[in-house]
């Protein structure tokens, strides 16, 4: 079905690998297209509840974007490349199920991007992150500037940025930006595992928590006839709040409290 993509379904929770090995996964125009198109799957399949991104082999989550795509490129375009990026990345980040980043190897670049645009993210111990791009006179542009002050802080984000240092596992841990780091050999287990504990709970409440959150960084679906797109982070909340209580997820999950036992959760 995809080109550059490997994709299974398993326990509701389904796994997309970047499969370019070779490349080290760089991101080139048709993975980018995939990427769009492989998340509309996620919204549309209900019996996807979860997902991990990671990368094929040992070596690399995502080293980068394909820098050959970029020559002779004039400013117009350069802008419109990054406006298409954004956008699959928005669509990541905004999606309802939680998306989360199994990161294997380099994360450089529009893969540190990538991984940022998921909802957190795991890292092997031999993870190496950043963004390089004014090794190339370039800024990120697939959401990087933000996103990375968004999760580190604005001192430590200028830094990376400005140096193009990398830093490894343990200190992207330190700085918040991955939530765990394990052995390779333990990574996608460790996934999986919290992921499954996230899959027991309300489905809609999941992705209200999703888009609250988002709000606290002004990171707003792109679809501007959507209310979230005019309301403070706290309104959002507010709002999210009161459309869990006409769920049957709402009904079930406190009868379920008060009755002591355990929650079916439907998604409606």
């Amino acid at each position: 079905m995809y080109q550059t993509l490997l994709t299974s379904l398993d326990n509701n929770i389904f796994t997309i690998t970047i499969n370019r090995p070779d490349k080290l996964n760089a991101l080139n125009k048709t993975v980018m297209e995939e990427l769009s198109k492989v998340m509309d799957e996620v919204h549309d399949n209900p019996e996807i509840r979860s997902v991990i991104i990671t990368g094929a082999g040992p070596k690399s989550f995502v080293a980068g974007a394909d820098i050959s795509e970029f020559v002779g490129l004039n400013a117009a375009e350069g802008m419109e490349m990054a406006r298409k990026g954004q956008a699959v990345f928005f669509k990541i980040e905004n999606s309802t199920k939680p998306v989360i980043a199994a990161v294997n190897g380099f994360a450089l670049g529009g893969g540190c991007e990538l991984a940022m645009a998921c909802h957190f993210r795991l890292a092997s111990d031999n993870a190496k992150f950043g963004q390089p791009e004014v090794n190339l006179g370039l800024i990120p542009g697939y959401g990087g500037t933000q996103r990375l002050t968004q999760l580190i802080g604005k001192g430590r984000s200028l830094e990376l940025l400005m140096s193009a240092n990398m830093i490894d596992a343990q200190t992207a841990l330190q700085y918040g930006l991955v939530n765990y780091v394990t052995p390779p050999d333990q990574l996608i287990a460790k996934t999986r595992s919290i992921l499954e504990v996230i899959n027991t709970k309300a489905p809609l409440a999941v992705g209200q928590c999703i888009q609250a959150a988002n709000a606290a960084y002004g990171n707003r679906p792109l679809d501007t006839s959507t209310a979230y797109s005019y309301l403070s982070g706290y309104d959002v909340e507010v709002s999210a709040f009161g459309e869990c209580f006409g769920t049957d997820d709402m009904k079930e999950g406190t009868s379920a409290f008060l009755e002591k036992r355990k929650a079916n959760f439907t998604g409606k």
